[in-house]
């Protein structure tokens, strides 16, 4: 397997695969590279270099108890392009994944990015507080927290219902794809998930989002039920210098696997624009 070493001992998992530019896809909470598959083969056969990781906690990497935060989180990816020598890249994340890209090219992303891409994702931040007062409660948060720490088989099963929309009226449900959230999800360590939600609901990436000067592209389904579309994609695309935003109407979370077609189609454009 292709891992390297991070500073504190922690192995990040990886797959690197072909050549050309490179292609870095962020993973969301509580998954791994693979959820990527439906992009990582179709970029790779249109000439792409496509590397995913793991994030720490999550899959193939080390089950660290420590370090689950998007500061840690994004400096593990700057050891990565690092140690692959990534240049030209193209940052693709989605939700927690595409917080941990906007504070990656923020703060390490000089002379290495080219553009970024934020799908479905958790910035500018999720949380109700004084200075973001329609956020959501931290109640809901520490629900989730509590399902995972505590009840996480049966409650990671539950979430692939909302998650990818298969409880609206004519939803075609897949089985595998349930499956397959479930086992990224149940390989990962419960003490980086429980901790990671605190990372991608209270995270502020307002200042990260300003200070970004490469092109961004922002893709958010409206129906959106967990990361809701106008607390975040509609907020983030006005903070960037240089964005763009595609909204889809009826469109799940999980709308990279469940609408695979439609969202490469959106991202080849805007790579090669």
């Amino acid at each position: 397997m292709s891992k390297i070493t991070v500073k504190d001992g922690t192995e990040i998992y990886y797959k690197d695969w072909g050549t050309g530019q490179p292609i870095v896809f962020h993973h969301g909470w509580p998954l791994s590279g693979d959820d990527w598959d439906g992009q990582m083969m179709f970029f790779l056969q249109q000439g792409f270099r496509v590397i995913a990781h793991d994030r720490r906690g999550h899959g193939r990497s080390s089950q660290t108890d420590t370090g689950h935060d998007m500061d840690t989180y994004a400096a593990d990816v700057a050891e990565l392009a690092k140690a692959l020598d990534l240049k030209n890249a193209i940052h693709v994340g989605h939700s927690t994944g595409g917080g941990e890209v906007i504070r990656y090219v923020a703060k390490y992303g000089a002379g290495r990015v080219a553009k970024a891409v934020l799908i479905s994702a958790v910035t500018p931040t999720m949380a109700k507080t004084t200075g973001n007062p329609d956020g959501i409660p931290l109640s809901i948060f520490d629900e989730i927290r509590q399902g995972t720490g505590f009840n996480r088989p049966q409650y990671f099963q539950d979430f692939t219902i909302p998650f990818y929309g298969y409880n609206r009226d004519g939803a075609k449900i897949s089985q595998g794809i349930r499956d397959n959230w479930w086992r990224q999800g149940m390989m990962g360590s419960v003490k980086a998930h429980y901790d990671c939600v605190k990372a991608f609901s209270e995270t502020d990436f307002t200042e990260d989002l300003k200070a970004v000067d490469v092109p961004v592209l922002l893709l958010h389904g409206e129906d959106d039920q967990i990361v809701p579309f106008h607390l975040t994609a509609v907020k983030a695309v006005k903070l960037v210098k240089n964005g763009k935003l595609i909204s889809y109407p009826g469109f799940p979370h999980g709308m990279p696997t469940t609408e695979a077609a439609t969202i490469n189609k959106d991202l080849l454009a805007f790579i090669k624009s």
